[in-house]
């Protein structure tokens, strides 16, 4: 009697990571289509195939997969940054000032949507999220170290990063506004501005 080789078993379960992930990409379209407001857990539940009982196994509350968004996104836009920077000369900091302006206007136009939804809905008791944005340590590191370096001077990094940052943020808002999806001229106009700032005649 010939052997009849056994077909392999489909899993009926998904990995708790993919089903989590599954979870986040069903919250982030209904939140860009309806607002977090609202959508509802059931209908992201829904979306992501799951029981609504199984939302709960991963997440608290809408509040909590926003936050879990918002940390998803700032990791992957620091990263994008650092990865344009270190592609630098390590001792070319107008490049490397320009690959952080370049790259996070890239970033930025990539994905406003999600960035909107995360990040535009701030209460009064939410002001430290600003704050606590490491991107402003980020860029603050290179404004110093740049002053170290002698190839700008700024006095106060920090306070120049929070300028320097949420200049770049207004700008691309408006930008994204007026129907522009393309950053590059943006990008050079405002890192050849940022740099007269920082290099004043």
């Amino acid at each position: 009697m010939p052997v009849v080789a056994k077909k392999a078993l489909k899993p009926r379960t998904k990995p708790p990571e993919v089903r989590r992930d599954d979870i986040l990409r069903a919250a982030t379209s209904l939140f860009i289509a309806k607002g977090v407001g609202t959508a509802t857990i059931d209908e992201i539940a829904s979306r992501a195939e799951v029981a609504k009982g199984t939302f709960y196994l991963y997440f608290t509350s809408k509040e909590d997969v926003v936050a879990t968004l918002r940390e998803r996104f700032v990791r992957g836009f620091r990263a994008r940054i650092h990865g344009a920077i270190e592609a630098c000369p390590p001792d070319d900091w107008p490049r490397r000032l320009k690959s952080f302006v370049s790259t996070g206007i890239e970033a930025y136009l990539d994905d406003y949507q999600l960035h909107d939804v995360v990040f535009h809905d701030h209460r009064p008791d939410q002001r430290q999220l600003k704050s606590d944005n490491p991107l402003l340590g980020d860029l603050s590191a290179l404004l110093a170290a740049g002053t170290q370096a002698g190839a700008w001077s700024v006095d106060h990094p920090d306070l120049a990063a929070i300028v320097l940052f949420n200049g770049l943020h207004g700008i691309v808002d408006h930008a994204i506004e007026h129907g522009v999806r393309d950053g590059s001229e943006l990008a050079e106009n405002l890192s050849a501005l940022f740099l007269r700032m920082l290099r004043p005649e």
